[in-house]
């Protein structure tokens, strides 16, 4: 992508996350002239992103970085129908208290990462309920509906995929990419955004948004895509054992957040120094060509920078400090995740089954005695092997503290109160 001109353009091309353009060159071409209006849309279904929702932040913080405007969509109208795409099954429905309360959560990750303001690079935060609330059905259908074909649409994978697999598909959730491209149709009037970004995925539903934009109002957009993220081995970006890699600290822990980064794959490396840091190419390239123990060191300097980008600087310098005291040291670093309990509740002895799960260390009790049986749980770096044994004030060390262990790269403090 030498003869790109744009910044934008050919960052995003360097450093991956340039999968589909509708017509890439005339878009470059508006980003020589004016600042290129883009939007990416979030639905609000929980009160957090996680992990899997940062390629398509960074390339919103790349949009502003680079001289043009970011516009955060967050899905106060179109969380009540539900984004078929990827999904076997109908989204669960949430009601307008909880909408809004995740929208809270939502915005508060989009602060980190963007600045937001009324000049003509600054981020707007947007809800498409502002619009979609207020739409009389019957005129929708005549004015919009019509410009839809269902042979198109069914067309699309969000909609093949799960009628292939006979799963059931409702009239609520069919309605969603008409929504979707009536959020571009809006965004272009009120704003004059001129391009949509998202997921390979969302390919089809950008597609119809420009396509809408064209008929009703005769202007031209466009839609880039990134591709679908997985890690070396095949797993889904963003998911662990333990669950989703949550972006707030609410939700996880800065140490753990820390840690995710730290414990990626060696195959990884480069590719994820790329799109989740703003560390130059040279560097990238001298840190991914490491080898044997010498790549450790990459994966921490992208677990600091990617944790700065999140948590902010003095959080991520404070988890790796921790993850140093607690695995080069021997120390209990004091950014580990704590948890307390009262001096009665711990004076009759805890079971080590119930603990773990207190800890956050496991979800189960099947999970714990799968740990003690595999030599994975330490209580205060002592292996137990008793499934019945149990945590009592004589394991408290002289600062009143209890580590608990889950193998060597999870651990918890428990402290009294």
């Amino acid at each position: 992508m030498t003869d790109l001109q744009t910044e934008f353009l050919q960052t995003i091309a360097v450093r991956g996350y340039l999968h589909q353009c509708t017509d890439l060159h005339a878009l470059d071409s508006v980003g020589v002239t004016q600042p290129i209006i883009g939007y990416i849309g979030f639905d609000c279904t929980a009160d957090s992103l996680h992990v899997g929702s940062l390629v398509p932040i960074m390339l919103l913080r790349h949009l502003q970085k680079t001289g043009h405007k970011p516009i955060v969509l967050l899905g106060g109208g179109t969380t009540k129908v539900g984004d078929p795409s990827g999904k076997d099954s109908t989204r669960k429905l949430l009601n307008d208290s909880e909408i809004e309360l995740n929208m809270k959560g939502i915005r508060r990750v989009f602060e980190h990462f963007l600045s937001f303001g009324d000049g003509a690079t600054d981020a707007l935060l947007v809800d498409n309920s502002e619009w979609l609330e207020s739409l009389n059905y019957l005129n929708f259908l005549r004015d919009y509906g019509r410009h839809f074909s269902v042979n198109r649409m069914l067309s699309f994978d969000s909609v093949k995929l799960r009628l292939e697999r006979e799963q059931p598909l409702s009239f609520l959730e069919f309605n969603y990419m008409v929504f979707q491209a009536y959020d571009f149709l809006e965004l272009a009037r009120r704003h004059e955004c001129v391009l949509q970004l998202g997921g390979s995925d969302q390919w089809g539903n950008i597609l119809n948004g420009i396509d809408l934009t064209r008929r009703v109002l005769n202007k031209s957009l466009f839609g880039l895509t990134s591709p679908l993220l997985e890690t070396a081995s095949g797993e889904k970006m963003g998911k662990t054992a333990d669950g989703a890699v949550w972006l707030n600290e609410e939700r996880l822990s800065t140490y753990d957040y820390w840690q995710y980064w730290r414990n990626i794959e060696d195959a990884d490396v480069g590719k994820f120094l790329r799109l989740f840091t703003e560390i130059p190419e040279r560097e990238i390239g001298r840190l991914e060509r490491l080898q044997g123990a010498e790549i450790n060191h990459a994966k921490v300097v992208l677990a600091d920078a990617a944790t700065a980008l999140c948590r902010g600087k003095e959080a991520a310098e404070a988890a790796g400090t921790t993850a140093r005291e607690t695995f080069e040291l021997g120390k209990l670093g004091g950014d580990l995740p704590t948890f307390e309990l009262s001096r009665d509740h711990l004076s009759a002895g805890i079971t080590l089954i119930e603990i773990f799960q207190i800890a956050g260390l496991a979800k189960s009790n099947g999970e714990v005695r799968r740990l003690i049986r595999g030599g994975g749980a330490r209580i205060n770096d002592i292996s137990v092997s008793s499934e019945e044994g149990r945590v009592t004030l004589k394991d408290l060390d002289e600062e009143g503290l209890i580590k608990l262990s889950s193998g060597r790269k999870r651990h918890a403090i428990l402290r009294l109160i």
